[in-house]
């Protein structure tokens, strides 16, 4: 075992979560589950692997992965959500690393899966994040979505030999439905930041995004499970800048409070 504490957010995750934490056993004695409001066996299935298990509200992702933070035994951090599992490689890779730098933060590389099928090539053929960090030095973001880590300025970035496997889907409503929620989410976020659904973006960056994921990083190659990926990102785009300006005009004549803003129910 290492001195490495591993939080993992969940909701709902039975189907999937023993198996993160079965390989998350095999680098640490410290998994810290914070769940928000699980209705089936996850909170049990924790429990049971030995588990530290925390119910919080939900606060956004970054907030609840700062909770998980501040409960861990050790400073530093592997942070996982529940769909994510760390390979053979890097559980051995990061058995061997030594950690006497809380100014280095390391980035992992992923494998992303539609269904069983591995994604090798698009967006998510590219996936990598710095996922082992201290928590002395480095905490998540509070944004609604796409929450980040918030780096000190003299950071030292390494890469750690091994994968992170993200079971990110498992059939094409899930990745449409997917598309969707993190639409509404990301429309929020933009709106917050003072961001404004231009026509470019509204009707030229979903293309963009098509042409980019399918033919520039070649997602064409993982068949129909990479059209769909690049349909999904037209679709999460085009109705994220379409939210936003939603938003915008209910919100037009009302004095910017970030409490009182108004949030139009969106259909899909």
């Amino acid at each position: 075992m290492i001195p490495v504490s591993v939080v993992i957010i969940t909701k709902n995750e039975a189907e999937i979560i023993a198996d993160s934490i079965r390989m998350a056993r095999l680098i640490t004695d410290d998994i810290v589950i914070v769940d928000n409001g699980s209705t089936d066996e996850t909170l049990q299935i924790a429990i049971d692997y030995g588990c530290r298990v925390y119910q919080k509200d939900w606060d956004g992702y970054g907030a609840n992965k700062n909770k998980g933070i501040e409960l861990a035994r050790y400073d530093w951090i592997l942070s996982l959500d529940a769909d994510e599992i760390a390979g053979v490689d890097l559980v051995e890779s990061l058995r061997r690393i030594v950690l006497d730098s809380p100014e280095t933060v390391y980035d992992i590389k992923f494998k992303s899966y539609f269904g069983k099928k591995q994604i090798r090539f698009g967006k998510w053929g590219r996936d990598h994040h710095i996922r082992l960090f201290n928590r002395t030095m480095v905490k998540w973001s509070v944004s609604p979505v796409h929450e980040t880590l918030m780096l000190p300025k003299q950071v030292n970035i390494k890469k750690v030999h091994g994968h992170v496997h993200h079971y990110s889907v498992n059939n094409n409503k899930e990745c449409q439905a997917k598309a969707l929620y993190y639409a509404k989410l990301s429309a929020k976020n933009c709106y917050q930041t003072g961001q404004k659904a231009t026509f470019v973006k509204l009707h030229i960056s979903p293309v963009f995004n098509f042409v980019k994921n399918y033919l520039i990083f070649l997602g064409f190659l993982d068949g129909k499970e990479g059209f769909d990926i690049a349909k999904a990102s037209i679709k999460h785009t085009y109705l994220k800048y379409r939210y936003l300006r939603k938003m915008a005009q209910v919100n037009k004549n009302k004095p910017y409070v970030r409490k009182e803003l108004i949030y139009p129910v969106f259909a899909d």
